[in-house]
């Protein structure tokens, strides 16, 4: 079965964007015109133009029309995911902790909870050729009467933690991203010296009202670790290291 008609004038856009056959800043013709130039309904050309509206690909002006819009060269999806974002696989994971514990002043601040709440802390190992390759701590709030299965958590993703209370397409993102030098306590974790630097990832789980709903931070040795992202309207296979 072939792709429905509107997906097909969002392609034919598309090659013709990407081709330089129409630029950014023209003017593309009226609804009325592209139903002719398509022999389809006006609905049809608004979907295709929805489309390419919500990736980015044209953009409206009131009054005037639809407009081919400029890319963001400085735009980029990243991907990540604590288990792959290792240079070699994770092969195991050793659960060092799971608690039930009073929030710091630093948890109360980053999970926007009163101080009489508690939280699970959640801490592991990541392992690969039986090697440490990364330290993973993980808070989210404790609820009475939802158990806490250790197996669960042994190889979830952090979404997938924190997806016992949401949905995990209800569930939003943040990522902050920084190199440090490693702590003593790092050092003695993941067996590393002193000059050796960590990447360290904090993530962040908001629910649809942009609440948190998990808090976390993984430290990776440094050469164990990448990140993959691709602009914005490149296909996945350019893939940047």
């Amino acid at each position: 079965m072939g792709s429905p008609i509107y997906l097909k004038i969002v392609e034919d856009f598309k090659e013709r964007i990407n081709s330089g056959e129409i630029k950014p800043g023209d003017m593309i013709k009226s609804e009325n015109a592209l139903c002719e130039e398509y022999s389809v309904s006006r609905m049809t050309v608004r979907k295709s133009l929805n489309v390419l509206a919500g990736e980015g690909y044209i953009y409206s002006v009131p009054g005037k029309g639809n407009f081919i819009n400029e890319p963001n060269q400085d735009k980029y999806i990243l991907y990540f995911n604590e288990m792959t974002s290792i240079e070699s696989s994770v092969e195991d994971t050793q659960l060092l902790d799971v608690n039930i514990i009073k929030p710091t002043l630093e948890i109360i601040f980053n999970m926007q909870i009163p101080e009489n709440k508690r939280v699970v802390l959640i801490r592991r190992v990541f392992l690969s050729d039986d090697n440490p390759v990364a330290y993973d701590i993980k808070y989210i709030p404790y609820y009475r009467g939802i158990p806490i299965v250790e197996k669960e958590i042994h190889y979830a993703t952090f979404p997938e933690i924190v997806a016992k209370k949401k949905s995990l397409f209800a569930i939003n993102k943040e990522l902050k991203i920084k190199v440090q030098k490693p702590s003593e306590e790092l050092q003695e974790i993941l067996g590393i010296e002193i000059s050796d630097p960590v990447m360290v990832i904090e993530q962040k789980m908001l629910d649809e009202g942009n609440r948190p709903i998990g808090w976390g931070v993984t430290y990776f040795r440094g050469d164990f670790f990448h990140l993959q992202a691709v602009s914005s309207f490149a296909d996945k296979s350019n893939s940047i290291y």
